[in-house]
């Protein structure tokens, strides 16, 4: 019998990256996507500093409107990594 061996660091990161998505998504529509609502309530709770110290009260949308490359007002999990990981596709 083989030993299974424990997550390591990015499996695990990965695995709390999607866990988070997953917690928000689905709240008001498709589970998986973020629509605008629940983009807006992980941004306040999860980067609640980054969302607190903002003097422009429409940052949050235009953040959201650079991620949605689809244009569909939703964020599935490839746009969603865009916030955490500029750059990656």
């Amino acid at each position: 019998m083989a030993k299974i061996s424990s997550p390591t660091e990015t499996e695990r990161c990965l695995e709390s990256l999607i866990a988070v998505f997953q917690s928000y998504a689905g709240r008001d529509g498709s589970n998986c996507t973020l629509s605008k609502t629940e983009f807006l309530t992980f941004m306040n709770i999860e980067l609640a500093s980054f969302t607190k110290n903002q003097k422009d009260p429409g940052v949050l949308n235009r953040v959201m409107k650079k991620l949605d490359l689809s244009s569909d007002e939703q964020l599935d999990f490839q746009e969603f990594l865009n916030l955490l990981v500029p750059g990656h596709t």
